[in-house]
């Protein structure tokens, strides 16, 4: 009986979070083949397909506090659905469009949608995961946003050569459509007109963090929820940068050809599954920020082996730096939700957000300018190097400034 209630308050709606978030990756994620076929039809120069994609960052910016708003105000269990049906609704736009400013009203309403339900994501993983299984449930989201691509890229890629890009949109609406529909009853099901609350018993391997540091006033007037939004960003830019600029490094350094770049990016998406679930099980064995820490001195070596001419080298270090800089990006959503109460969840969730959406702008931004000004791309790759050397500083000056709090 103890079973069967364990799955219904927390096991089913962790599943179908788990299968929401599988779905959002596909369309984002997956979905970059037939946005390229967008840009041909379209004749967009590259600066203006830049924009195109970089509507991600802009929108992480304006709604990740708004989606963490409405995700406490009204709960998750209807916020996800409309969510996703929003990102559906902007996928069949999109696979409509016959003109460029159509192409970006598409990608709006879609981006619209992906922000709320991302925020959403991290908040119904933070409250219905037990505390003890909290690191490695948000290791299974990396793991799950990792396959997304591997899954979503071929899947979109295959409808698009047989039926043409359109069709291969479509296809993700319908899945998206169907996750909807499948969230919603599944959390009705588990939690009837209740939100699943993560367990507040503190663990043994937990007691070195400690909760009060955000249990009183705003999260939006704690220095260190900032602090980790900021965290969220650097710790991540090694990651989101290096995806768009490995193929020209490829093409430039080594000479090979677009399908090397992308046996390079699938080792590092498919290295990232097993790391997130790798560095997962550390944080709840262990200190969490040593744990981050060990991270960063993995990123550092491989963000400056980057540099290398020797294909075989590049390759372990971009896959290295795709794999842990995803895994510590997702960890610092477990981080924030150590440091506040089930009732904030959704506040300090939309808060951390706001840290991929100022640095996926501004670190490919800078990787682009060097590159620019350099004429090649070993001062991109040194600027990750030092990116995870201030991370490493940030994740110890935060790890003391808690626990001196906590001692006071």
């Amino acid at each position: 009986m103890e079973k069967s209630e364990e799955y219904k308050t927390w096991v089913i709606p962790f599943l179908a979070t788990i299968l929401a978030m599988l779905a959002m990756q596909m369309s984002n994620l997956g979905s970059s083949p037939l946005l390229k076929e967008i840009q041909k039809e379209f004749r967009m120069s590259d600066s203006l397909y830049g924009t195109f994609t970089g509507m991600y960052g802009l929108s992480a910016l304006l709604l990740s506090v708004p989606g963490g708003i409405l995700a406490k105000r009204f709960g998750v269990r209807r916020v996800m659905p409309i969510s996703l049906l929003f990102v559906a609704i902007g996928l069949v736009v999109l696979s409509q469009v016959w003109s460029t400013p159509m192409a970006f009203a598409g990608r709006a309403v879609y981006l619209l949608g992906y922000r709320p339900a991302f925020v959403c994501v991290m908040t119904a993983i933070a409250l219905t995961a037990p505390i003890s299984l909290r690191s490695r449930s948000m290791g299974i989201v990396g793991a799950i946003t990792a396959a997304g691509t591997a899954i979503g890229a071929p899947f979109g890629s295959a409808i698009g050569e047989d039926f043409g890009w359109r069709n291969g949109i479509l296809a993700f609406a319908g899945i998206m459509f169907l996750s909807a529909c499948i969230f919603y009853l599944a959390y009705s099901l588990s939690s009837g007109k209740k939100e699943p609350q993560a367990e507040l018993k503190p663990e043994k391997a937990q007691a070195e963090t400690p909760s009060v540091t955000a249990k009183s006033g705003s999260v939006f007037r704690n220095p260190v929820i900032w602090a980790l939004a900021v965290l969220e960003g650097i710790v991540g830019v090694g990651y989101f940068a290096s995806n768009w600029f490995i193929p020209g490094a490829v093409e430039m350094v080594f000479g090979e050809k677009g399908m090397t770049a992308a046996y390079i990016l699938s080792t590092g998406f498919v290295v990232a599954i097993c790391a997130n679930l790798f560095f997962g099980y550390l944080m709840d064995r262990f200190n969490k920020w040593n744990v981050m820490g060990l991270m960063m001195v993995i990123l550092i070596p491989a963000s400056l082996c980057m540099s290398t001419t020797s294909l075989p080298l590049f390759w372990i270090a971009a896959s290295l730096v795709l794999s842990v800089g995803l895994s510590a990006a997702q960890q610092c959503f477990s981080l924030a939700a150590e440091l506040v109460p089930p009732r904030e969840m959704g506040h300090v969730m939309g808060l951390v957000s706001l840290g991929p959406g100022i640095f996926g702008y501004i670190g490919p931004q800078t990787l682009g300018w060097l590159r620019d000004w350099t004429g090649n791309f070993t001062a991109g790759w040194y600027f990750l190097a030092l990116v995870a050397v201030v991370s490493l500083f940030l994740i110890v000056y935060i790890k003391h400034y808690i626990k001196a709090r906590a001692a006071a």
